[in-house]
Order: structure tokens, then C-alpha cells, then sequence
């Protein structure tokens, strides 16, 4: 008995979880991501919705019917006519084919030429077709100007029929201001449904752009990530390889570092995937001497001035990992220097050696026990420049003045850190 009753309050609650659901559906009670998602499966008109409208002949239709007009024939004639000219109208305003030329144009005026006839004519009920002129206006109108133009004509021809038939101010009024009112509030329909095809098609490129960026930025870290840390593990493992047969410990102990630098890499490597990756220049100093002393490159690291903000580190970080890794891979040079300056809010950092420098003709001189593949002016420096150009820094690289390869990043800091 419980069993049942438990089961059917599971019932009574997973009935009235649907129906919360059901009335969120209402429009009412929509939200945005609902406004949304009908907005991205909103249509551009066809002229369909504009159609229906033609009902409207129905009125001078009756008047034809109980033989109250003139020549009925001749104004059948003339009805038949305007409604085959109001369809063609408004289809051309919207087909690929005619919309763009001067065909929409002149069904519009010759149809408006047909309703002066009419109602000038036949005057009543006749009248109305004006109100389906200004529909067609607002389709075929592709200027605030010639909009605005037209359906002033068309308000005001309106308006001189009806006094011409003595049909009262009030209905002279009402037949102006609805003729004139209906071509704009089409007019603007469509002008909102173009707004929006625009915003969409934005929003798309935007996207685009947003994944063509994370692409980009994701290559270029896990380059330079992987490119700095595969450097260190080849020269560690190459010093361990060497100190192995003379002194286990020492070797061991490179082999040690291989293992950190791995762990440290796989770390790095999710933060970048994740997009938080943040590097830190003290520890990219610290690597870079200890990469530098397992290649037999003596190193002098000089720093100056306050304290720089995170973002700066963060970028001269990349810098100092790059510029070591190419100083490892391809400068066969036996010393390096690491400067950095922050003064007047501005951040400068150099890595110079004393390596065999560019050399477009002859590929690089490898380093003692290594084998150089890249050319020192690669993808990672090319990176870089990317980088520190979209922080407003810039980045140079050349031949030293005493021989040799040098780097030179310069960023602005934005305000000093005072310590």
C-alpha cells in the first residue's frame, strides 16, 4: 500500500514538473535563450504574409456584384486587373531575380496609376485599394526618401478622391492617415527583419573569428610550450647520458629534472587547453639557468627597476622561455645574457649570446651534443610578435653589435608596481 501511494506522488510530481515546463513555454513567460533560439529560426519575408490582404477587394467586389457602379463589366475588368498587379508587385519586391531592378518599380506605379482610375471612377468602396498601394510601397521601397515620397503622394491622393466625392472629413482623415500608415508599418517590418539578418550573419562571423582566435592561441602556446620543454629534456637527458659512466649521482640527478620538467609540462599543457595559462617570470629565470648551465652556457641574469604587473610577467615570461630555447637549440654559443629593465612604464627584456648569430645562407651551428633542425627566426618567434603586438609591446630580433643573436622585447606596464 505504501509502495502504491509512493508511486503515484512520483506520478502527481512528475505531472506537475511537466506542466511548470509547459507553462515556461508559454510566450508570456519566455525568456531570453527562448527569444533567442526563435530569433535564430526567424525567415526574411517572402511577400506572402501580404497576400491575405487582397480580401480587402472584397468591398468594391460587392459594390460590382449588386450592380451599384457603372459599366460593372469594365470595373470587374479593372478589379481582376489590380489584384493580378498587387500580386506581381509584391512578388518582385521580394524575388532575387527582379527585386534589385527597375521592374518592382513599375508594376508599383502602374498599379497605382490603375487605383487612381478606379477610384476616381467608381469612388466608395474603390477607395480602399489605396491602402493596398501603400503595402506594395512599403515592399518596394528601398530609401527612407523615395519611401517617405510616395506614400505622401499616395496619402494625399487619397485624400483629394475622397473630398472629390464628398465623402465627409472624417473619412477623408481616416482613408489618408490608413493609407499612409500601412506602407510605413511594412516598410519598417522589413527594414527590423533586414536588421536582424545582418545581426545574425554578425554574430556568425564573430563566432568565427572567436574560433579562427582560440585556434591561434592554442597553437601558440602548446608551441611554445612544447618546444621550450622538449629542448630541456633533450639537453638533460644528453648531460645525464654524458655524466652516467663518471658520476651516477650527478646523473641521476639530471634525470631527476627530466622527470620534473615532464610533470610541470603536463600541467602547463591543461592550462593551456583550459585557456588559464599564466606564466611566471622567476620561474621561467630560474628554468632558463638551468637549461642553460645543462647546455655549458654560462649565463648572467640582470634585473632592474620595480616590480612589473602579472600581465607583463606573464608575457616576458613566454619571451624568456622562447628566446632560451633558441639559444639551446641553434646558437652554438659557449655565454648568455638576460637583461631586464622596468623604468618610465615600460618594460624592456634582452637575450643575447654570443652564438654563431642568423645565418640565412648555411643552417644553424648546432649546440655541443645536439642537432639543430629549425631556423633561429621560426614559428615561436613569430608567435611572440603576435603576442607582444597585441599587448601594444613590440618585438625585435637580429644580429648582436659584437656578434652573436639578440632578442629584444619591449612592453608597456601600464603603471608601475612600486615594491
Amino acid at each position: 500500500m505504501a509502495r502504491t501511494r509512493t508511486k503515484q506522488a512520483g506520478t502527481a510530481k512528475t505531472d506537475t514538473e511537466d506542466a511548470d515546463k509547459a507553462c515556461r513555454r508559454m510566450w508570456w513567460r519566455r525568456g531570453p535563450e527562448d527569444f533567442e533560439q526563435e530569433i535564430e529560426h526567424l525567415k526574411a519575408p517572402d511577400g506572402g504574409a501580404l497576400i491575405p490582404w487582397l480580401l480587402m477587394v472584397l468591398g468594391p467586389g460587392t459594390d460590382i456584384l449588386k450592380g451599384e457602379v457603372a459599366l460593372p463589366w469594365l470595373a470587374g475588368t479593372g478589379l481582376v486587373l489590380f489584384c493580378v498587379l498587387y500580386v506581381a508587385t509584391v512578388r518582385s519586391a521580394f524575388g532575387e531575380r527582379w527585386r534589385r531592378g527597375p521592374v518592382p518599380y513599375q508594376l508599383l506605379w502602374a498599379l497605382a496609376a490603375l487605383t487612381l482610375a478606379l477610384s476616381i471612377g467608381y469612388g466608395g468602396n474603390f477607395m480602399l485599394l489605396f491602402v493596398l498601394v501603400a503595402l506594395g510601397a512599403g515592399c518596394v521601397s528601398r530609401s527612407r526618401r523615395f519611401m517617405g515620397v510616395t506614400l505622401a503622394v499616395l496619402s494625399a491622393s487619397a485624400g483629394t478622391v475622397s473630398s472629390l466625392h464628398h465623402e465627409g472629413f472624417w473619412s477623408t482623415t481616416s482613408l489618408a492617415y490608413g493609407t499612409f500608415l500601412s506602407g510605413f508599418v511594412v516598410s519598417l517590418i522589413i527594414t527590423l527583419f533586414q536588421a536582424v539578418a545582418q545581426l545574425k550573419a554578425t554574430r556568425q562571423e564573430l563566432a568565427r573569428n572567436a574560433v579562427a582566435e582560440e585556434r591561434l592561441r592554442f597553437s601558440r602556446d602548446l608551441h611554445d610550450l612544447l618546444g621550450h620543454t622538449l629542448s630541456v629534456v633533450v639537453v638533460k637527458a644528453e648531460a645525464a647520458r654524458r655524466l652516467a659512466p663518471r658520476d651516477m649521482e650527478a646523473a641521476l640527478t639530471q634525470v631527476g629534472d627530466i622527470e620534473a620538467v615532464g610533470r610541470q609540462a603536463l600541467t602547463e599543457i591543461r592550462e593551456a587547453v583550459t585557456g588559464y595559462r599564466e606564466g611566471s617570470l622567476a620561474t621561467e629565470l630560474d628554468r632558463a639557468r638551468s637549461a642553460l648551465a645543462a647546455s655549458d652556457i654560462e649565463v648572467v641574469v640582470q634585473e632592474s627597476g620595480p616590480p612589473l604587473p602579472p600581465q607583463t610577467e606573464a608575457l616576458l615570461g613566454w619571451v624568456v622561455r622562447e628566446g632560451v630555447t633558441n639559444v639551446v637549440r641553434h646558437s652554438g654559443a659557449a655565454r648568455a645574457r638576460i637583461e631586464l629593465h622596468a623604468a618610465e612604464g615600460q618594460a624592456r627584456l634582452t637575450i643575447t649570446d654570443d652564438g654563431c648569430g642568423p645565418a640565412p645562407a648555411d643552417p644553424p651551428r648546432p649546440a655541443a651534443g645536439t642537432t639543430a633542425t629549425l631556423p633561429r627566426t621560426g614559428t615561436g618567434l613569430r608567435g611572440l610578435t603576435e603576442r607582444l603586438a597585441a599587448a601594444g609591446g613590440s618585438l625585435t630580433t637580429g644580429p648582436a653589435p659584437s656578434g652573436g643573436f639578440r632578442v629584444t622585447a619591449v612592453l608597456p606596464t601600464g603603471e608601475d608596481a612600486a615594491g
